[in-house]
């Protein structure tokens, strides 16, 4: 059994495996170890990753897919994706209820696609790389990290996706949790006698910025708190060099960058690289030819320069370590260190802006995709019985409050409207007693939205109990609700109880048992003098912005037409590409090896048909079916086969000779050790055999290598095989018991042949 590690980025994937030496990070087709996050349609080709970031020239790839995820188009003005439409170089449409919706043509006909449908493309990208370079072993179980700031509907598109791909996710990890295990499960000097040892990390990915605080001692580890900013990632920095090159370039050349998709998407490219380059340098140059209109253009920039155009950006970075390091309630004193990851820590400033305000340089750790993808499959080892893990506990905080309501109001706990509050760990389960006597709504929500990504609702999904009729007024509804590993809210069960007691007199009123238990005793009643009845109720759960059942064996069917599509494409390149390399072979062997075994009259019909096949292929047949490749190739080998076939077996021939020769010297030393008869009959049958070869090789000699052998390579083994049993037959009869005690002669001695 496989276990994996996925992390699916906006802009690259990494896949992770455990093995029994540890944690490789696994490698692609092209041996590298991050691939493009995208998807792109030709008019009969789907191709993810390399192969899709390869065909942007032509095809715009999808890309972006974790931010097709955030929200809706058009619905709040504040919504992440709203903001990220024009960046985008494809077109974004809207579903009916609100959600990201993209186009493609593919075979003929046009395709609608969701976010989590691309999304599933990515994982089975994934799963497919795995299976690639774990030797074909079936991948299934494996942890894939989502942000903190995913919402609920987000979490469930995840898991609709891993199910669309073939996938079953024991759990989904946070970012920073998935890097935090793999920095803390190896090392030995966390935790001490004086209390456990707290680490900032600070992941300033590509479209996003995460913060998290995290306690270590030897025996585990403990998130105490989260901090983000969903909008601002490493993107944004090259966002800022491509606005200011754009407004250059619209002075100095006159033309405008950012109408033009094609042109868009080479700027940022050189963007994102003067980026790196002033990393390491005090001034980069961009410079592209034939940007657009057929116009060079060159253009310079410097570091200090750059500082000043991302001031905005850098004290935006700071927030989100504010709000982690306030909410983990330690002081910035009781830190221990600061690890750097993400794309972003490549910008020198932010790396100052950031030490500057946690009072240490921060450390650079590896690339925040690799980590990630490595503390998943770390923790997927630890789920996964095939694996034996020494015991680490891994405790991940609630990243934002959530809370129920019903028709009356919120349901309150001691201190807030929050079930579960932010910062507090989970997995974990609450039990709220109620007190009802027909079915009702229990409604899921995020309680402050400040807690969420800008323009996200703060509402999650609606769950009905019942239907049922109370039998008494002293009938309670227990309802377990749980928030499991993967950070989803769902009811696990809810109860009816109807208690039967003397003089029951009850007020109605809410209670929340935080540990979980079914029963909830009110008064101090003994059991003798109550009597206490439990019904099940059903409960049916909507969640917003998740897919239903139907659409998702819709998106599953939908993905298994596209996959074999793709199968069936890729048996057609096959096919084609066989045809071609066939038809080069062929005419190379056309000129040296077959040249001695072919008439002229042959070469000349297959020289015909080998350029008229080769012209066919770049022209006309450039976009033909599997079969009519097959076809075509079959055709070129029954003109080809005959004389394969004669230069073939001209050269087996000769070592089906040299066999035969060494086996009749053989078989004629072994004779000597027989009686006389017997060794005239060997010699006998081995004198025919040469006179055979001989008498064949003198005909076969005499004729020119361009027509049929008269003397076959077969016939020559099958005579060699005919003189082998020949001379085993008479050395089994000679091993026989009447020889064995010496008797000669007499034909009622003679004893059956015994294997």
């Amino acid at each position: 059994m496989s276990v994996v590690g996925f992390d699916v980025g906006n802009d690259t994937l990494v896949a992770a495996a455990a093995r029994q030496r540890g944690i490789d990070v696994l490698l692609n087709a092209e041996s590298k170890r991050e691939s493009p996050a995208a998807v792109a349609f030709s008019h009969n080709a789907r191709l993810i990753g390399s192969h899709a970031a390869s065909a942007s020239a032509s095809h715009a790839p999808f890309s972006s897919v974790k931010r097709l995820l955030l929200g809706a188009t058009g619905r709040d003005p504040a919504s992440s994706l709203l903001r990220d439409l024009p960046r985008l170089p494809f077109p974004v449409s809207r579903a009916a209820d609100g959600a990201a919706v993209v186009h493609a043509d593919h075979i003929g006909r046009r395709i609608a696609l969701s976010p989590t449908h691309l999304l599933s493309m990515l994982l089975a990208y994934l799963k497919q790389l795995a299976e690639a370079d774990l030797g074909g072993a079936p991948v299934a179980d494996c942890v894939i990290s989502v942000p903190c700031y995913f919402t609920q509907a987000q979490r469930r598109a995840y898991l609709d996706a891993a199910a669309v791909a073939g996938l079953r996710p024991l759990r989904l990890m946070h970012d920073l949790a998935a890097t935090a295990l793999g920095y803390g499960l190896y090392r030995n000097d966390l935790g001490s006698a004086g209390g456990p040892t707290h680490v900032a990390f600070v992941d300033v990915g590509q479209c996003d910025t995460q913060v998290a605080v995290v306690a270590f001692d030897a025996s585990g580890m403990k998130v105490l708190s989260h901090g983000f900013d969903a909008d601002l990632g490493g993107r944004d920095f090259d966002e800022v060099l491509f606005e200011h090159f754009a407004e250059e370039f619209r002075d100095r050349y006159k033309i405008d960058v950012v109408g033009h998709v094609k042109a868009s998407m080479r700027l940022r490219a050189a963007c994102e690289k003067a980026k790196k380059v002033l990393s390491a340098n005090a001034e980069a140059v961009v410079n592209i030819e034939c940007l657009m209109e057929e116009k060079d253009v060159r253009g310079v920039i410097r570091r200090d320069e750059f500082e000043k155009l991302c001031a905005g950006l850098l004290e935006r970075v700071v927030e989100p370590c504010k709000r982690a390091v306030a909410d983990s309630r330690i002081g910035l004193e009781k830190l221990h260190s600061v690890e750097l990851v993400g794309s972003g820590s490549r910008v020198p400033s932010i790396a100052k802006v950031l030490a500057g305000f946690f009072r240490r340089e921060p450390s650079r750790t590896l690339n925040a995709s690799e980590c990630v993808a490595r503390g998943c499959a770390l923790q997927c080892a630890m789920l996964s019985p095939a694996f034996r893990v020494r015991e680490y506990e891994v405790q991940d905080a609630i990243p934002a409050s959530i809370g129920f309501s019903t028709r009356e109001g919120p349901i309150s706990t001691l201190s807030s409207n929050a079930l579960f509050r932010r910062g507090l760990p989970f997995p974990s389960v609450k039990t709220i007693t109620l007190h009802k006597n027909s079915s009702f709504n229990l409604d899921a929500y995020y309680v402050d939205e400040n807690e969420l990504p800008p323009g996200t609702s703060a509402n999650i999904g609606s769950f009905q109990i019942g239907p049922f009729q109370a039998h008494t007024e002293a009938s309670k509804v227990k309802v377990k609700v749980r928030l499991n590993l993967h950070g989803l809210i769902s009811v696990e069960s809810a109860a009816l109880i109807d208690d039967y007691q003397r003089n029951a007199n009850s007020a109605d009123h809410t209670q929340v048992d935080s540990s979980g238990d079914d029963m909830y005793m009110q008064g101090d009643k003994s059991r003798s003098e109550r009597s206490i009845h439990r019904q099940d109720l059903p409960v049916a759960e909507y969640i917003y912005g998740a897919m239903s059942k139907q659409e998702l064996l819709e998106a599953q069917e939908q993905e298994q037409q596209l996959a074999y599509q793709d199968k069936l494409m890729e048996r057609t390149k096959d096919s084609k590409n066989a045809l071609e390399s066939y038809v080069y072979d062929t005419r190379n062997k056309l000129s040296e090896r077959y040249r001695s075994f072919a008439t002229d009259s042959e070469r000349e019909e297959i020289s015909v048909n080998l350029q008229q096949t080769e012209e066919w292929l770049y022209e006309e047949g450039d976009n033909e079916t599997e079969a009519v490749y097959c076809s075509k190739l079959e055709e070129l080998r029954k003109l080809v086969d005959p004389i394969e076939y004669r230069c073939k077996d001209d050269e087996v021939r000769a070592e089906a000779t040299r066999e035969l020769l060494k086996c009749i010297v053989d078989h004629r030393m072994a004779a000597k050790s027989l009686s006389t008869s017997e060794r005239e009959a060997v010699d006998n049958e081995c004198n025919k055999a040469e006179q055979w070869l001989r008498e064949g090789l003198q005909l076969q000699e005499s004729l020119p290598k361009n027509v049929d052998p008269i003397l076959c390579s077969y016939e020559i083994k099958r005579r060699g095989e005919e003189l082998d049993m020949f001379c085993q037959n008479i050395a089994r009869h000679m091993g026989s018991p009447a020889r064995r005690d010496g008797s000669r002669g007499s034909d009622h001695m003679h004893t059956p042949d015994r294997d």
